[in-house]
């Protein structure tokens, strides 16, 4: 996870930096499900408008519109507000033809899981606030998944408490690289996979970024910034 710490001074160009503080920051955002986006503090809140007993329905997506090259460094700030749930960072996402995510000649989305693995796009999945069942809250792992398909690729330990003991912001980080992808929570290295472009479909390349939540979970986001690798 050396090169996601450290390339910072050398060999990163800041091609976006929102700080996810106010309405105007997302007023290019594009939500899909049904959500409220607030920012009581300053930072972007998300969460569900509709009964988590509606079942996947009552999840959603919240796509950044930019469009990002194949090597990149994401970073973001997490705060876990209430559990349980799901928290989903969708990059490299793309139409399976290489149109935009929001190309309105793409099947319509709503939220439900299986149109982002099994539909027309193509992504890489971060689970990395995995607090929706039983099984997930007794044993905390980072998840990182790979579409067409619902490839589980990789996992590591996650390293957020549970929401009583959580004291953000929990600074993610982000490495795509060629066939690398890298994870990091507060510096410490958490995943490091290798895609061999054959097992789980072709390599992806740019796309764009997707904030997704399970109800009832809120969380909250800031400071979301994209590096080119130079």
């Amino acid at each position: 996870m050396n090169d996601a710490t450290s390339l910072k001074s050398d060999g990163l160009k800041l091609l976006y930096h929102n700080p996810l503080a106010s309405a105007k920051d997302v007023a290019g955002f594009q939500l899909e499900g049904e959500a409220a986006v607030t920012f009581p503090l300053g930072r972007m809140r998300l969460e569900n408008k509709l009964d988590p007993e509606e079942g996947q329905r009552s999840n959603f997506v919240y796509w950044c519109p930019e469009t990002f090259p194949a090597d990149v460094l994401i970073e973001w700030e997490f705060w876990p507000i209430r559990e349980p749930g799901l928290a989903i960072l969708f990059f490299a996402a793309q139409g399976q033809g290489g149109q935009h995510v929001l190309d309105a000649g793409l099947a319509a989305r709503t939220g439900e899981y299986e149109m982002y693995h099994h539909g027309d796009i193509n992504a890489f999945h971060v689970s990395y606030f995995r607090r929706m069942w039983a099984s997930e809250r007794c044993f905390h792992t980072c998840n990182l998944r790979k579409s067409y398909g619902f490839h589980l690729v990789t996992q590591g330990a996650d390293p957020i408490p549970g929401t009583d003991d959580a004291a953000g912001p929990y600074r993610m980080k982000l490495l795509k690289r060629g066939a690398a992808v890298r994870f990091a929570i507060n510096e410490l290295p958490i995943f490091d996979w290798t895609d061999d472009g054959t097992s789980f479909g072709p390599l992806l390349g740019g796309g764009s970024i997707g904030f997704r939540q399970m109800a009832p979970l809120v969380a909250e986001y800031a400071n979301l910034k994209v590096y080119a690798l130079t």
